[in-house]
């Protein structure tokens, strides 16, 4: 399975710039060859942009935004996994959502940690922890940025068969270990294929630090970049999930009766 992950610039709540980046996105990575293309957190949007604008531009999973992102995968033949601001029961949550190469909704997942004032003053917090679906006949899944600090998030999907979890993120600097320390070690621990895709570029104070990065189940990364705007490609061979649950036996292994 070959995937893209978009380090993309931010662009402060230009939604249709974000729409015709993504259309052109879209368009190499398939042109790559990939079958799934996944975007930073608050993708369409920005995510630092203040809690007012954010509920301005906040829309439902059937709204404009979404519709637009499905047609972009439909015409390019790819899935999409984007961010924007979700609007539903009066509530805006930090949403992500999945859409395969037809441009039909396979998946949504709304953020359940919400990261400091940052998001609390924005957000409602999602209520659902496991967010899953089938691409290509491989289980995947859908946590959001602050969610991968949590390692019972990630250890839920493994426990669930998840074998290639997408995490959408904004991560600013100074907190460059999370990417380059955490996460391998969230795909090591739970024996799965992980794929962090962050912004770079400034949102008002905050400076992002890139460094999307896809990591296999041996904790080791696969592709990733550092720093700059472009694409991150890479080969997932997913037999190695199996190899390494079988070398290392972390979810057999197992006694949660005595971790509540």
């Amino acid at each position: 399975m070959r995937i893209a992950c978009w380090q993309a610039t931010a662009r402060r709540t230009d939604v249709p710039a974000a729409l015709r980046a993504l259309r052109a996105r879209a368009g190499e990575a398939a042109e790559a060859g990939a079958s799934l293309l996944v975007t930073p957190e608050m993708s369409l949007t920005g995510y630092h942009i203040g809690a007012r604008r954010l509920r301005q531009l906040a829309e439902p999973a059937d709204g404009p935004m979404c519709q637009a992102v499905s047609e972009i995968a439909s015409a390019n033949g790819i899935a999409i996994v984007h961010g924007w601001p979700e609007l539903s029961g009066g509530g805006v949550y930090n949403s992500a959502r999945l859409v395969d190469s037809s441009g039909e909704e396979s998946a949504t997942y709304r953020k359940a940690h919400l990261f400091g004032d940052i998001d609390r003053n924005a957000f409602s917090p999602g209520d659902t922890g496991l967010v899953r679906a089938e691409l290509g006949g491989v289980p995947v899944g859908i946590i959001i940025c602050y969610d991968v600090e949590f390692p019972e998030s990630v250890r839920a999907h493994a426990v669930a068969g998840t074998r290639l979890l997408l995490v959408p993120t904004a991560l600013m600097s100074p907190w460059d270990f999370v990417a380059e320390t955490l996460v391998p070690a969230r795909a090591f621990e739970s024996q799965l294929f992980l794929a962090y895709t962050n912004w770079v570029g400034s949102e008002r104070e905050l400076s992002y630090c890139g460094l999307t990065r896809v990591v296999g189940p041996d904790g080791r990364v696969v592709a990733g970049r550092r720093d700059g705007e472009g694409l991150v490609l890479a080969d997932l061979d997913l037999s190695l999930v199996d190899r390494a649950r079988a070398e290392t036996t972390y979810l057999a292994d197992r006694r949660p009766e005595l971790y509540s």
